[in-house]
């Protein structure tokens, strides 16, 4: 099986398109869209067939129609936005679209039309702090959270109740979930079958992880455990965090040790234990796991370049298959599956 993988290449520009070959983790690169103004974050719809791109330089998300076979892209619109936009996701129903705003310090939610493309005025334009840096909704569909760093951010993650037939957030009660120490969480992922939440700490170079409560939507803190091997005294921060499909293996991104800190996961309450380290190439800032999980594809800021790794399913390392150069500051990677209404 063919499935396609989207890069956004910041220095350069463009969007690179690649086909994956399943059974090999083999890259081939298909097309290159440009698109001015710096594109970085990037979100699939719920169906497949849609992909928006937001551009950090001129503040805009672009919508485009992802041609099921070939993978390629063509654009329907491009709405402007009031700031630059750090992180992107759709709802569960696949009617929203949520934006997080690291220097505005806020988060917004805009309508998705029938067409694929976006409604220019958001429903939600919602002042949180500064340090914005992701939002997601939970498996129910009914809540948010958006982790905010700790350098020059408030070291803290907002709760939200979202309302999916009105596209409306609310905050939770607590509001505020705020770790003892100065860990500032940035990114996270969802067990996919516990009600576990995982959060890279940026500063912190750790994992914090979370017992969600399903019923009210709010978290409880049970562990945090470093992304880093025990002596290191080199600067570094963590970036992008993921987790297998499988839920049996999780992987985090250090920026200054230049790895991949790699953790198995327990399969009955949710607890990580390190498995090691992958060296990388400078500045691993984003990666994607394949929809298999199978492999690993990590780009580096620092020289453009991408590599590959094989999952080893009975332990969870990653095995180096190849690198390429791909382009200048890629800052998103993201895969589409074969899967699509």
């Amino acid at each position: 099986m063919t499935y396609h993988m989207y890069i956004s290449v910041s220095g350069e520009d463009y969007i690179a398109v690649y086909s994956v070959d399943s059974s090999t983790g083999q890259t081939i690169l298909e097309d290159k869209i440009n698109i001015q103004g710096r594109p970085a974050p990037l979100a699939i719809s719920e169906d497949r067939n849609y992909l928006y791109v937001g551009t950090r330089e001129d503040f805009a998300i672009s919508s485009y129609k992802i041609d099921k076979l070939s993978g390629l892209l063509d654009l329907i619109d491009r709405i402007p936005l009031d700031s630059d936009p750090c992180y992107l996701s759709t709802d569960n129903t696949g009617k929203y679209i949520f934006s997080a705003y690291y220097n505005a310090g806020k988060v917004a939610v805009h309508k998705i039309l029938y067409s694929g493309s976006i409604e220019a005025h958001p429903t939600v334009d919602l002042h949180t702090a500064t340090g914005a840096h992701c939002i997601q909704t939970d498996k129910s569909n009914k809540f948010v959270f958006v982790p905010h760093i700790a350098d020059n951010g408030p070291n803290c993650i907002y709760q939200f109740k979202f309302n999916e037939l009105s596209g409306e957030l609310s905050p939770n009660v607590p509001e505020l979930v705020t770790p003892r120490t100065k860990l500032g969480p940035r990114h996270y992922c969802y067990h996919p079958e516990l009600e576990v939440v995982y959060f890279s700490d940026e500063q912190g170079s750790s994992v914090s992880c979370y017992r969600l409560d399903k019923y009210q939507g709010t978290l409880t803190h049970f562990q945090t455990i470093t992304t880093l091997p025990i002596g290191y005294r080199g600067t570094n921060t963590c970036s992008q965090i993921q987790i297998t499909p499988s839920g049996k293996h999780l992987y985090v991104s250090n920026r200054g040790h230049n790895s991949i800190a790699c953790f198995s996961v327990n399969d009955f309450d949710g607890t990580l234990n390190s498995i090691g380290w992958e060296y990388t190439e400078p500045v691993p800032r984003v990666f994607s796991i394949d929809p298999n999980g199978n492999y690993v594809f990590v780009a580096s800021l620092d020289n453009g370049n991408i590599a590959t790794y094989r999952i080893e399913d009975r332990n969870g390392k990653l095995i180096h298959l190849s690198t390429s150069y791909l382009g200048k500051e890629p800052m998103w990677v993201l895969i589409r599956n074969g899967n699509s209404a």
